[in-house]
């Protein structure tokens, strides 16, 4: 590396304009998808969709995060398929050997870690898998989005064996691959599933009910009467085992997730401000029927904040490291000039600031609601609700939908106020 460095600042005034290049011209990823953010909260969705589209065909280091981000628009927009087809690309690029050229590896050292490319955090690779496989069930493709719950299943085999922490196994997607397994009435695979997330968080809306439906459905005898034993105030319903039924099922996305920022203190770390949503559930309208509120399945709030929290320790030692970069760096160019070497330093560390870099239009939440319906067709309402219950200015009217006999009908909703 320091080869490296001497070799490059052979030319110390090309090296110090490079510095002052990179910091005037360079806006943080923040700066450059708020545009996109505010066009969906407004609901300009296709031009949100444009917007992001440029960025993202882009090949850069910042490709995965921008196509994340893109890939959400799109669906957003109810382009599913086309969705999909970014969010394949993101999930090939996302498992791509990780490999970084000795340019980027020392201006991220040099400058700031924006120089490296973009791979990703645990919890974000999961969620690419679980929104191919929402489009998949938009778009009524269950074989597709059946390959996906077996993507989840590997991605979690190899980051258990990683030892990596409950929050960045995503608890949803595990979830929602035992939705869908039970959609294709995989009973076994489904209550294995359920069994898992209920390891990896117990109190995930209707996963009790679930534990002892599927348990039954897999003629488990024994583990459904445990179940049952172990949560005495469920009451099993008839209609879960009435093969005239079938089950609508409403995927919510509440608001947004946090947003890195330049932590007040210092610039060179980063922090994760909470976006204020108005919404903070859902309530489902059925006419004839009745009104169903929504429960929550995963926080991805609290996901990337502990995340964030976790990576800090690994911050402080990449940063040491990016201070002693420096150093020797403006160390090789005084030895050629001593006032560029002093300007140098100066650049390198005013360059030098925290990596903004997120899938910023994720969520705050994911919710769910479930219900049992008999088989025909429904027209449904789904109104936003505020903390006190009050209604929001997030609204889905007059929704048609069928329901089959012994079948899942899925509907995904994202709330953006």
């Amino acid at each position: 590396m320091i080869l490296w460095l001497s070799a490059l600042f052979e030319k110390p005034t090309f090296a110090v304009g490079f510095c002052f290049l990179f910091l005037s011209s360079c806006a943080t990823y923040q700066g450059k998808v708020q545009k996109s953010r505010q066009m969906i909260m407004a609901g300009q969705t296709s031009q949100a969709v444009e917007e992001l589209k440029t960025l993202a065909e882009k090949a850069d280091g910042d490709k995965l995060v921008y196509l994340l981000d893109y890939g959400t628009a799109l669906q957003l927009n109810g382009q599913f398929k086309e969705s999909n087809q970014i969010f394949l690309a993101a999930d090939k690029l996302s498992e791509q050997i990780d490999y970084q050229s000795a340019t980027r590896v020392a201006g991220s050292l040099l400058l700031n870690e924006e120089m490296v490319q973009y791979k990703g955090d645990t919890f974000e690779k999961i969620f690419i898998n679980a929104y191919l496989a929402m489009n998949f069930l938009e778009l009524n493709q269950l074989d597709d989005a059946l390959v996906e719950s077996r993507r989840i299943n590997e991605k979690y085999q190899k980051l258990r064996a990683e030892e990596k922490k409950v929050f960045e196994l995503n608890p949803f997607a595990k979830y929602l691959s035992a939705l869908i397994w039970e959609a294709d009435q995989k009973w076994d695979d489904a209550i294995i599933a359920y069994s898992e997330a209920y390891k990896l968080d117990p109190n995930i809306s209707h996963l009790r009910e679930d534990l002892i439906r599927t348990s039954k459905k897999a003629r488990r005898k024994d583990e459904h009467e445990s179940w049952k034993k172990q949560f005495p105030e469920v009451i099993e319903k008839p209609e879960w085992y009435d093969k005239s039924y079938g089950e609508l099922v409403i995927l919510v996305q509440q608001g947004w997730g946090p947003r890195k920022d330049f932590n007040p203190m210092d610039y060179h770390w980063p922090i994760l401000k909470p976006v204020y949503s108005q919404t903070q559930k859902a309530r489902l309208v059925i006419d004839g029927v009745g009104s169903f509120d929504s429960g929550l399945v995963y926080n991805t709030e609290v996901a990337a904040i502990k995340t964030l929290q976790e990576d800090a320790l690994s911050l402080v030692g990449r940063r040491i490291a990016g201070r002693v970069a420096k150093d020797l760096a403006a160390q090789e160019i005084r030895k050629k000039n001593e006032a560029l070497g002093a300007i140098a330093w100066i650049a390198m560390v005013a360059s030098d600031r925290a990596d903004l870099r997120q899938w910023s239009t994720l969520p705050q939440t994911i919710q769910v609601v479930r219900v049992f319906l008999k088989a025909g067709d429904y027209k449904f309402n789904l109104q936003g609700l505020d903390n006190a219950g009050q209604p929001t200015v997030d609204s889905l009217a007059g929704r048609e939908v069928k329901i089959r006999a012994g079948r899942k009908t899925f509907v995904n909703w994202r709330t953006v106020k």
